[in-house]
């Protein structure tokens, strides 16, 4: 391993060390204040409560609470106009996840979940991010079409 990449661990737990502290709180936060701006009463966050790594802002009761606030902390809310947040892959499986992105048409290719990637940008195989995702594909009966350091 290179002295320039960050040691992920790659053992599960609760609540896995790839955490990111209110990362989606911060993501909604900014989409909130945009759609009061524009003005905008929908937010969409891809989300998912299933197949997922144990992150607490993936989970439907966030979500709700985070509705809540928006509906109660913005000028907008306050006067009537009510805010939604969506979140149309909460209930799908990582592999239904994968079906819908291929009807849809999305080159897959180009996407990219791993948390400790190689310096040549390869996806490292062993995270939990990688793992979850390498299990989604398996299920889905597709192969994914990212490369992987280890698989």
């Amino acid at each position: 391993m290179s002295p320039c990449r960050s040691s992920v661990p790659k053992e599960r737990s609760r609540i896995p060390v790839t955490y990111v502290p209110a990362r989606n709180t911060i993501f909604l936060a900014y989409a909130l204040a945009w759609a009061e701006v524009i003005p905008a009463n929908d937010i969409f966050i891809g989300v998912n409560a299933i197949d997922y790594s144990g992150y607490p802002d993936c989970r439907p009761e966030f979500i709700e609470a985070f509705e809540t606030l928006a509906n109660v902390g913005t000028k907008a809310g306050v006067e009537g106009r009510r805010f939604q947040i969506h979140t149309p892959l909460i209930k799908f499986s990582k592999a239904e996840i994968i079906h819908k992105a291929v009807e849809l048409g999305i080159d897959l290719s180009l996407t990219h979940s791993c948390y400790d990637p190689t310096p040549e940008g390869l996806a490292c195989g062993e995270c939990d991010s990688c793992l979850l995702r390498l299990k989604g594909f398996r299920e889905a009966g597709i192969i994914d079409p990212i490369r992987y350091a280890k698989k």
